[in-house]
């Protein structure tokens, strides 16, 4: 098999990377015979030469390839007719701004497979970012809140910076006696706890941190999905996360009190749009709720968490919502608004070690799947959307909305 990694050429860039030099050559090592090729890019992190140094072919066509790696969705004018392809998608929830990338594959005869959907038979997802996001999105909420306060200042991440650096700027953040709220217990919420406690944040239990007044120390709470939700009629039954999701419309939100306890929001949860919403416009206009910052890691749009409008990028991460008004306004630009943090791509911040951890999941989940069963693999099998130009049984559900009809 001879495998191609494409450049990224979605906009904004991303420095991102499947595989390392390094991850590439223990494949080859690996598995005998298989050949690994690089598209040459300008903005990858690793450059080109460092896969040049290793004996890596760097080219710019990866036509004579069968299997493509990215990141993020691919440039329409980019797609190789029958490749198969494997980044992110984002296509499977009708996320309309990636119809077109959907009839292209489609209409192409490709296939493509989300990494979103690589999961166990406990469907939990085999391998991602989402540690990554979580920890750079409480750097970004840190920043932000030290931006809107003028108590501190952190600078914005470059492609070069690491976990240590970052641990070692926000050294001083806990001379605040900040409150974080962060919801969702998975791995962007492990992230964002991982920064939070070795910088000194105090852990404590939601009902202690829902009682300790503000101004008292730095903390945080973390909650899990059961702890935000409450069945409308039965209150008191324990919670099955299966009966949310076959009756969503049974649950009601029990976040509010939270929202007024904390200064800075973590949003790293799990979120169906047929789930409740957490905070509601009309609950942010709410007196009570004292937040000043929300870091929306999980940037559903419109989502869970109502202040989110829209994403926002690395070079511009900020901007404010007016919950009166429930428009956006400039960053910082009053104290009566809510600062919000929605980067949709907030592993880039990171993108050395965010690669090489990736990569490391790839290495030893997908390609041990991929070169001996190929799409036979029943893990490859079910996260693949688009099959020779035809959707799969599993996403036949996109038919609609491909063909425009929805």
């Amino acid at each position: 098999m001879k495998i191609g990694i494409i450049r990224e050429t979605k906009v904004p860039e991303d420095n991102r990377v499947a595989l390392t030099p390094e991850q590439i050559i223990a494949l080859q090592d690996s598995f005998p015979g298989t050949e690994f090729k690089v598209q040459s890019s300008t903005i990858r992190a690793y450059s080109d030469d460092s896969y040049r140094a290793l004996g890596i072919p760097v080219v710019d066509s990866l036509e004579d390839c069968q299997v493509l790696f990215g990141i993020k969705e691919a440039k329409l004018a980019s797609l190789l007719p029958g490749k198969h392809y494997f980044f992110f998608g984002h296509l499977a929830k009708f996320q309309e701004h990636n119809r077109p990338l959907l009839q292209k594959l489609l209409s192409s005869g490709i296939t493509f497979t989300d990494y979103e959907y690589l999961v166990d038979d406990q469907n939990q997802r085999l391998n991602s970012f989402s540690w990554w996001a979580g920890f750079v999105g409480a750097y970004n909420t840190l920043r932000g809140y030290g931006l809107r306060s003028g108590a501190f200042t952190l600078p914005a991440p470059d492609k070069t910076f690491t976990t240590e650096q970052i641990y070692t700027l926000c050294q001083g953040c806990t001379k605040l006696p900040l409150k974080i709220i962060i919801t969702g217990s998975g791995r962007a919420s492990e992230g964002a706890q991982a920064l939070l406690q070795r910088i000194g944040f105090q852990e404590l239990p939601p009902p202690e941190f829902l009682n300790l007044p503000k101004g008292s120390k730095a903390c945080y709470s973390y909650l899990k999905v059961e702890e935000m939700l409450r069945h409308k009629t039965h209150p008191q039954q324990p919670f099955s996360f299966s009966d949310l999701q076959k009756n969503p419309g049974d649950y009601q939100s029990c976040f509010f009190p939270y929202a007024c306890a904390a200064d800075l929001l973590l949003v790293c949860h799990y979120w169906d749009p047929a789930s409740p919403v957490h905070l509601t416009r009309e609950q942010l206009k709410d007196a009570n709720i004292k937040l000043q910052v929300v870091g929306d890691v999980t940037c559903d749009i419109p989502g869970s968490i109502q202040s989110t409008l829209r994403s926002s990028t690395h070079s511009e991460p900020f901007y404010d919502y007016n919950p009166r008004t429930e428009k956006e306004e400039p960053a910082f630009s009053s104290l009566q608004n809510i600062s919000c943090m929605a980067v949709d791509s907030l592993p880039n911040a990171l993108p050395l070690e965010a690669s090489q951890s990736f990569g490391d999941g790839l290495c030893k989940i997908v390609f041990p799947l991929l070169l001996s069963k190929y799409l036979d693999d029943p893990t490859i099998a079910r996260a693949t959307i688009v099959r020779d130009g035809k959707l799969t049984p599993k996403f036949a559900y996109l038919a609609d909305f491909a063909a425009g009809r929805s």
